[in-house]
């Protein structure tokens, strides 16, 4: 057996031994994770052995429920602290890159392709600390969160099959 094979399979006999019910669990407390996103997690359930439609779903929730969360309190601070739109956006070479990004692209583009540069919850925090409703950022981080995780769940899934 190759090496490959060899560690997925002691990785699937240690997620073996977790109860069913918490393996989806951990999947989606790892998708909470900036970095590891919703697609990672998935990749992590999937080469657990966890059925990789469970494995995509789980990881693309705990991914948005994070990004949630930081869309409600990036809003909930910038309507505290704020007393105009250009009070909460400081001029940064970093906010200034963001805001060529947005204005070229809205917040569909920056959703979409942001997973390629950053986390979701960094593209969300930014996009909500700009003033941009709290639901058009959650409907486009969900779509971006759902298709970076599918895509990312097939090409695994096709991995693994290939490998094993």
């Amino acid at each position: 057996m190759n090496p490959i094979a060899e560690l997925i399979l002691g990785f699937q006999n240690l997620m073996a031994q977790l109860p069913d019910w918490l393996q989806p669990l951990i999947v989606a407390l790892a998708g909470a994770v900036p970095f590891i996103e919703g697609e990672g997690a998935a990749s992590i359930g999937i080469i657990g052995g966890i059925n990789p439609v469970i494995a995509a779903i789980a990881g693309a929730f705990g991914n948005f429920i994070a990004v949630a969360l930081v869309v409600y309190l990036g809003a909930a601070i910038r309507a505290r602290f704020a007393k105009s739109p250009e009070d909460a956006t400081p001029k940064t070479a970093r906010r200034e890159k963001f805001q060529r990004a947005f204005n070229r692209y809205g917040v569909a583009g920056v959703s979409l392709l942001g997973p390629l540069l950053l986390p979701t919850h960094f593209t969300a925090a930014a996009l909500a600390g700009s003033g941009i409703s709290k639901g058009r950022v959650l409907v486009w981080q969900a779509v971006a969160i759902v298709l970076w995780t599918t895509l990312l769940t097939l090409f695994i899934t096709g991995v693994i099959a290939f490998a094993v």
